[in-house]
């Protein structure tokens, strides 16, 4: 399965000269966790809520610019959910941009991933077979008793 499948195409974006706590607003209205940080074309970083949250006190004078992880790891819409895990694993970060021809078009973030593993898309367990042995010998409790 590829990213292109399961991507969300509807990206939250922001621009990096705003403040952390209208982007922790906006998250907070559209349910989500991160927001795409775009200066013009490009994506500069990637700004989460734990970011945010983690500046205490100080969040209403910060940036997103100063809060955002820079830069930002994207992925292809063709690499595979296995690519992509470790990309997200590797790096300890929660999501990932999707980006095709230097153009955002999705992202991807834990949570889709862990959503469709345990749904059990990626590799889905065979039923088990059982084995008959025919022709046997008598069982133990059939030997033990006629003795």
């Amino acid at each position: 399965m590829r990213l292109r499948e399961i991507m969300q195409t509807a990206v939250e974006t922001i621009s990096p000269g705003e403040s952390t706590e209208a982007a922790l607003n906006r998250m907070r209205a559209r349910r989500i966790r991160h927001l795409v940080v775009r200066d013009g074309r490009d994506i500069g970083g990637i700004v989460s809520d734990r970011d945010i949250e983690g500046l205490g006190s100080f969040r209403q004078v910060q940036t997103v610019e100063e809060s955002m992880s820079a830069p930002a790891v994207s992925a292809a819409p063709d690499m595979t959910l296995r690519q992509a895990a470790n990309l997200l694993r590797g790096r300890t970060i929660g999501c990932l941009p999707v980006v095709e021809k230097g153009k955002l078009v999705g992202i991807v973030t834990t949570t889709d991933l862990l959503e469709l593993i345990g749904k059990g898309v990626e590799r889905p367990v065979p039923k088990a077979r059982r084995w008959v042995m025919k022709g046997r010998g008598p069982r133990r409790k059939a030997a033990a008793g006629a003795a």
